[in-house]
This record gives C-alpha cells, structure tokens and sequence, in this order.
C-alpha cells in the first residue's frame, strides 16, 4: 500500500529463536475471525507464546489450532473471554500473567460494522451495539492488561482501526465515531505507559501503545467469493499481522501513542 503515513517497518521479523518476539507472551483478544487467524499464525512463526480469547468457542479452537499445526512445538492456548464484563478481562490478564510468568502484549482484533443509506437514516441502535463491540472491549482489555506490560520489558497494546475515524462518512456516522473513540482511549493508555516511565525514572520506554489503521481488510475467502472485485486499499489479513509482529521490533518509544498507516490517509 502506498502513501503510509508512518512507515511500518516489517525488516527484521524473524522466524523462531532470536526475534523479538521469541519466548514474548501476547494475548490476542477477537481471536477466530481471519485477522485473527493470519495474526495467531504469525506470532507463533515468531516463537511468541500466543492466548488467544474470542466470544465463539468454536470459531476460536479452529483457529488455536490451526496455529499449533503450522507451527509444531508452538504454545497457542484459546479461552472464551466475555470482553464486556472488566472483571472477566481481568481474570483473563492475572490467569496469563500467573500461568506464564509475564504478559508482554495485547492485540485488540474485537471488530464489527453498521451502517445505513444516510446520516438522518442513522439507528441509534447500532451505535449502542458499536459501542460495547469497539469501544467497551478497548475499555476492558486496556485496563486489564496495563499493570503486566507496564510490568514488561517489550510491552505492547495494539488496536487496529479504520481509517474512516479520520474521515466519517455520512452513513459511517456511528462507525466512525466509535472507531474514533477507541483510538483516542489508546492514546491515552500511550499516555500513561509514558508518564509512569517517566514517573520511575526510566531512560526509555518499555511499554507502548500503538495503532494501525487500515481502509478495511481482505483475505482469500472474500476474493475467492469476489473474483472480479479490486479491493483498492484494502489491507490483507496476512499483512495485518506481519505489521502487528513488526511493532515489537521497533523501540517502545518510537511506536507508542502512535498510529502506523497500513494504507493512503484519506
């Protein structure tokens, strides 16, 4: 993709031991759907001990172990995680850090749309449903996790947004909004990784929150069904996840309170 306003730098992941996310423990919340796939399947590529949650049961274990296959002797655990509810977020954050010693980055991949035909058209009910979907999980994940990759030496929050939050269309209205929520919430967990840095003082950071914006994604299935279609700056999931892998490979002060651009601004 062209024009990044940020550049993602994917130089330097390396496959098994010696990478920066070799032996790393991240957890990867909205897990099952095809982001999360390509991004379970990278993270074990880069020797990472992955815990993946997702609220279908089903969906979630294929894609556990689809991972673990494609990658023998990697460690992929899934748990069906209500992301709604803080004290399960929490739960979920003490369980990982307690079974695996460290928790060393959250990948938030928790999606859904709704749209209509014009602003005035707009249901108010898809902006509450938006809300808990891309908002409220942010909410939850973001302080449940915080204490451990503060704790960590390589810790890493990573949202995933849409560009629209810098552009709302009319029909996009609560969408956008919501998208833009999120992003302002990371920003400032960014905020905090960097004030309590600061408040020990630390040389540099450690722990970083980052965003990567897309137009919207791809993956195989919906060219398949779609053969004829452009998909003109779309980001591919497998993409998605080389970028998600990439942003331990830069230093936690260059990343944090960011947004890294895996398409054109808008």
């Amino acid at each position: 993709m062209s024009h990044r306003g940020t550049e993602v730098s994917t130089m330097g992941t390396q496959t098994g031991n010696g990478g920066a996310l070799n032996g790393a423990v991240i957890a990867v919340a909205g897990a099952a759907g095809p982001a999360g796939r390509a991004t379970l399947l990278r993270l074990a590529e880069a020797g990472a001990i992955v815990v993946a949650s997702d609220a279908d049961a089903a969906r979630l274990a294929e894609a556990v172990d689809a991972a673990r296959y494609a990658h023998g002797g990697a460690t992929v655990t899934g748990d069906t995680v209500d992301l709604l509810d803080l004290a399960a977020a929490r739960d979920w954050a003490a369980r990982t850090e307690k079974e695996f010693g460290r928790i060393d980055g959250l990948v938030h991949l928790v999606g859904g749309w709704r749209g209509s035909a014009s602003f005035a058209e707009t249901d108010l009910a898809d902006w509450e449903l938006l809300e808990k979907l891309l908002i409220r999980t942010v909410q939850h994940t973001s302080l449940a996790f915080y204490d451990g990759l503060q704790r960590s030496d390589r810790g890493r929050y990573v949202l995933t947004t849409a560009a629209g939050a810098s552009k709302p269309t009319a029909g996009n209205a609560a969408y956008a909004a919501s998208k833009a929520a999120a992003e302002a919430w990371t920003l400032a967990l960014g905020d905090a990784f960097r004030k309590a840095a600061k408040a020990e003082g630390a040389e540099e950071l450690s722990s970083a929150a980052v965003i990567l914006v897309v137009k919207a994604l791809v993956h195989d299935a919906m060219r398949a069904e779609r053969p004829n279609a452009k998909f003109a700056g779309f980001t591919d999931v497998k993409e998605l996840a080389e970028a998600v892998a990439g942003v331990w490979e830069r230093p936690a002060g260059e990343v944090n309170g960011t947004r890294l651009w895996l398409t054109e601004k808008p």
